[in-house]
């Protein structure tokens, strides 16, 4: 069975400094932030994992990451996550 991850990063290079994304492989997109190699991460590295959550459906995944990266999702994020 494949998980589809919806996770948030923070980093101490930048007082609350987080980022919210959605992957299938986790601990090698966390690697691809931490080398630089993702253009919206890479001035504020290292990166590490603050939350993560596996889902078993893609597109619920998806709704969820889309979901966190909105107002209210980002309070949601701020006050449970």
């Amino acid at each position: 069975m494949s998980y589809f991850y919806v996770y948030i990063l923070e980093t101490d290079a930048a007082p609350k400094r987080y980022y919210t994304g959605f992957t299938e492989a986790l601990e090698s997109r966390l690697v691809a932030h931490n080398e630089g190699r993702v253009p919206h991460t890479s001035k504020f590295r290292p990166w590490r994992i603050k939350t993560a959550i596996a889902f078993t459906d893609k597109k619920s995944a998806l709704d969820f990451e889309t979901y966190l990266k909105s107002a209210s999702g980002r309070a949601f994020a701020k006050k449970r996550l």
